[in-house]
């Protein structure tokens, strides 16, 4: 019988699932972990550089769709695209927290799909040395995705936390925090004046840790 037991407790011990779950790193902890060095040279950078919207999941959706349809609420779907193709939906927009309605129709798009690493910054910081394979995956790596307000988007360009933060400040932490993760996946450096800029930001909040 106590040898049953046993045997019964090894089970248990082996198939069980731990209890608790590692915690993500904080953001600041990971940001100095970062290489700091100034901004390469621009030469040869283009977004060709950077092949996007692509189907990196293969999961039948471009990236920008799976974009869309991961950050829109109330979203249509175009018929005959299997809830692929997004046509409409609303957005609280992270950067204003304003809430903005999308519609693939209008005009003029008043959504885009923000590269919280700006491609050209990630160019100037380490990506002109990658694969082009590595570069297709940074351009279409969720964690580096998000949708935006377009005006706001284009008004970062490609800056960096030290150039433009989003104006909604409860953003900021969540925003900075993406950067350090992105940064530190595909080991791209930071420049000092970017690290000093985040650091203040996680200052308030040093408690933010890296998103998953």
């Amino acid at each position: 019988m106590k040898k049953l037991s046993l045997f019964c407790l090894l089970i248990f011990v082996v198939i069980s699932p731990p209890v608790f779950a590692a915690e993500p790193p904080t953001a600041i902890s990971v940001l100095n972990k970062l290489e700091v060095k100034g901004r390469a040279a621009k030469t040869g950078y283009t977004r060709a550089q950077f092949p996007h919207w692509s189907d990196p999941d293969r999961n039948g959706c471009d990236s920008r769709n799976d974009i869309l349809k991961r950050d829109l609420k109330d979203t249509v779907f175009k018929e005959g695209t299997r809830d692929c193709k997004v046509i409409s939906g609303q957005l609280i927009d992270p950067f204003s927290g304003k809430i903005i309605t999308f519609d693939l129709n209008a005009s003029a798009s008043n959504i885009d799909i923000d590269h919280i690493v700006a491609l050209s910054n990630a160019w100037q910081t380490g990506a002109a040395y990658f694969e082009k394979d590595l570069r297709t995956n940074i351009a279409n790596d969720p964690l580096n995705l998000m949708a935006v307000d377009a005006r706001l988007n284009r008004q970062k360009g490609d800056g960096d936390a030290a150039t433009w933060l989003p104006p909604l400040k409860a953003f900021r932490c969540e925003y900075v925090a993406r950067q350090v993760a992105v940064k530190y996946k595909y080991k791209l450096w930071v420049t000092a004046p970017e690290k000093a800029a985040i650091t203040n930001i996680l200052s308030k909040c040093n408690k933010q840790k890296i998103p998953k």
